[in-house]
């Protein structure tokens, strides 16, 4: 018999009027991982706002998928919108069904296939000044080669070409500060602390840039993209199947914002922890670089390679099982009964992919990197839906495979012919983001000598 929100248990550790707000904000990994000590479905305050976090898969699955039909975006993508205003990730459903099926071509295999070359040049323009001896910050670096090449892929044309130069400087700032607002009230918004300033600041140069470009496009037409068609001219040219209309400019401008939200820290993140994981089992290392020996040869790996390379999708699948999401949110739009609790419209739900993925009811020995475990024959009954990577159902995200060939391609591009080491005496830690990159990850660059054979 279902019960209602009153009888929820609340997580230890509530202040007056902040609520949980300090140890959210404080030590955010820590706190969610927590949260499944206290029950399946735990009462967090935000503040004077109550969010009930869900804490299994079951639960989740519910959320995202069995009972999707009543739940909404809730508070963390009201929070975004002043970056992506109504795009994909902030989207009423009507509107998310319809920008869905525009945008839907644009990360079809062929368009993929076709941004491959691209991704391998970028990969190869970040290796080009590498010398034996060579320190990198490698989060920066991944970064850099992510926001770049997504960036090119957007905007092809030289009218593109400030669009991508602000994409590279302000993206960042945003992302590094999107989760504290998140998890803030929203009175705090306003007061001139630096961290404001900077996302202001940052979101309201982007915003003007890409306001700008998108008017140079329009005004250039045909001539804007002639050659093969970017992200931006796909929208562009863009027309509502039922109605035949283009997307407004607000429109546009809100889809290119989602995009660089979406596909830029992820990405760049689970760059660097593949990086940092496999320096530090050299093993799996030397298997890895074998893999892509055997099957891309001494040449640059194509899209065609990408999907021949079954040890590199399990490292993949490891390293985004302990280092995904921090934080998701929906909102109830109609009662719904979740976990044996009544919900009332309005209700607000988290869930924390890097929380759940951490759950050793799921996984034994959570917090060891083993890419073996997602052998067949390592992962006995373990259902796939307790992998939950980019998400599921019909907000899963769209550009999931364009981000795992990105990533792939990279790894195919460095790996054979550099290895990375870490820098004595530094240990990287999860930085407060949306998505926990690594706060510092120095890491020595040497020249590979020989592949390596052994199995896959």
């Amino acid at each position: 018999m279902s019960v209602g929100l009153k009888s929820v248990p609340r997580a230890p550790g509530r202040l007056p009027l902040l609520g949980h707000a300090v140890p959210l904000a404080r030590s955010p990994l820590k706190f969610v991982s927590s949260l499944r000590d206290t029950g399946d479905l735990v009462r967090v305050d935000i503040g004077t706002m109550p969010v009930f976090f869900v804490n299994s898969f079951g639960l989740a699955h519910d959320v995202m998928v069995g009972k999707s039909a009543s739940f909404e975006k809730g508070r963390f993508f009201d929070r975004l919108r002043s970056l992506v205003g109504n795009g994909l990730a902030t989207a009423d459903a009507h509107t998310h069904r319809r920008h869905r099926r525009l945008m839907q071509p644009m990360f079809h295999r062929e368009r993929i296939a076709g941004y491959a070359q691209l991704m391998a040049d970028h990969a190869q323009q970040i290796t080009a000044s590498w010398r034996p001896g060579t320190r990198l910050e490698v989060e920066q670096v991944m970064g850099e080669f992510v926001v770049s090449t997504v960036a090119a892929s957007m905007f092809s044309s030289d009218i593109g070409a400030p669009a991508r130069d602000c994409v590279q400087r302000n993206v960042p700032v945003i992302i590094e500060n999107l989760l504290l607002r998140t998890v803030s009230p929203k009175l705090l918004d306003h007061v001139p602390i630096p961290a404001n300033r900077r996302f202001d600041a940052a979101t309201r140069e982007l915003h003007d840039v890409l306001d700008k470009v998108i008017a140079d496009a329009r005004a250039a037409g045909d001539a804007y993209a002639p050659d093969a068609p970017d992200v931006l001219s796909t929208l562009l040219d863009a027309r509502d199947a039922d109605t035949g209309q283009p997307l407004s400019d607000a429109e546009v401008r809100d889809e290119l914002g989602t995009i660089l939200f979406a596909g830029t820290e992820a990405t760049a993140s689970t760059l660097a922890w593949v990086l940092h994981e496999i320096a530090r089992q050299p093993d799996i290392e030397a298997r890895l670089v074998a893999e892509i020996g055997q099957v891309v040869g001494d040449g640059p790996i194509s899209f065609e390679h990408v999907r021949q390379l079954p040890l590199m999708q399990r490292v993949l699948d490891e390293t985004v099982r302990l280092h995904g999401v921090t934080l998701l949110m929906r909102r109830a739009t109609k009662p719904v009964e979740l976990g044996g609790y009544n919900l009332t419209p309005g209700t607000e739900v988290a869930f924390s992919l890097y929380a759940l993925h951490r759950d050793p009811r799921a996984y034994p020995d959570p917090e060891r990197f083993d890419p073996d475990r997602w052998l067949p024959e390592n992962s006995g009954d373990r259902p796939r839906s307790v992998f939950l990577p980019f998400g599921a159902g019909n907000r899963k995200c769209i550009g999931d495979a364009f981000a795992w060939t990105a990533i792939i391609i990279a790894l195919a591009t460095i790996l054979p012919r550099w290895q990375l080491r870490h820098v004595p005496g530094t240990s990287p830690k999860e930085a407060t983001s949306a998505v926990p990159h690594p706060n510092h990850l120095p890491m020595t660059v040497m020249r590979r000598e020989a592949t390596v054979t052994s199995r896959a």
